[in-house]
């Protein structure tokens, strides 16, 4: 089988500054790896590559052998990328049910004519139903976004990302601006869904968690790879060690 995820040698410049430099990851499907590094190391930037916000200049990405490194964002959604941001911005309006049953509604956007025929949202408000239930959210799937707390809008954005039916979901510092309590129960939602059968990628800086539910580790340095595999054996290696805390 393919792997899930390739990325080839990205090398990203801004100006002068060098964000990322050769970086490589290859994840298999299946795989639920933290993707992880001080900050400055060029973790966001490298996100952005893969999801098409960002083009290097040098390398490529991959997504089950398919080439992505010159598709728009949207054509690479609609290979099988997803990606939850860490800045959470449902449309406030309209009710948790009705934000990701939009999203369980992307297949029909891809044609216009055929979205302007499809004004049965049957379908999608039951699948967006069951999103909700899968996420934790099946007793507020009729509120308003702006009457939840950051919590719940953090389990909306990874409802939304899997109404995608992702083949591979990106997770952007999704316990950011959580308490504890809150942090380790929505990353037990995130490993819950890996052993679903759902490859993530978790760019995250709350190691504890990070260590806790991934069984591997990405870690990247002034925009660089540094170290890749087993969680507990990278993050105790001295380059690692020195990385994070600036000695060995």
């Amino acid at each position: 089988m393919k792997p899930v995820l390739e990325v080839k040698n990205v090398t990203v410049r801004f100006g002068g500054v060098t964000a990322v430099d050769d970086a490589s990851l290859t994840m298999q499907g299946g795989d639920l790896i933290g993707f992880v590094g001080p900050n400055g190391a060029g973790k966001t930037t490298l996100m952005r590559v893969i999801t098409g916000i960002v083009r290097p200049h040098e390398g490529s990405v991959w997504l089950e052998g398919k080439d992505l490194t010159k598709l728009a964002t949207n054509q690479r959604i609609r290979a099988g990328l997803a990606l939850a941001q860490q800045i959470v911005q449902p449309l406030r309006k309209m009710s948790l049910l009705e934000n990701v049953a939009l999203a369980c509604g992307f297949s029909k956007t891809a044609n216009p004519f055929k979205a302007l025929k499809s004004f049965d949202k049957s379908a999608e408000k039951a699948t967006a139903r069951e999103l909700l239930r899968r996420v934790g959210l099946q007793d507020v799937v009729d509120a308003e976004p702006s009457k939840l707390p950051l919590g719940y809008l953090k389990r909306l954005e990874v409802a939304r990302a899997l109404a995608l039916k992702p083949k591979l979901l990106l997770l952007d510092e999704p316990l950011a601006g959580l308490n504890q309590s809150e942090a380790s129960s929505l990353a037990d939602l995130i490993k819950t869904l890996n052993q679903d059968g759902l490859s993530i990628l978790l760019i995250e800086h709350n190691l504890r968690e990070v260590l806790r539910i991934c069984p591997q580790v990405y870690v990247q340095d002034l925009g660089k790879s540094l170290a890749f595999g087993n969680s507990n054996e990278i993050m105790n290696q001295p380059e690692v060690i020195k990385a994070y805390l600036g000695e060995s």
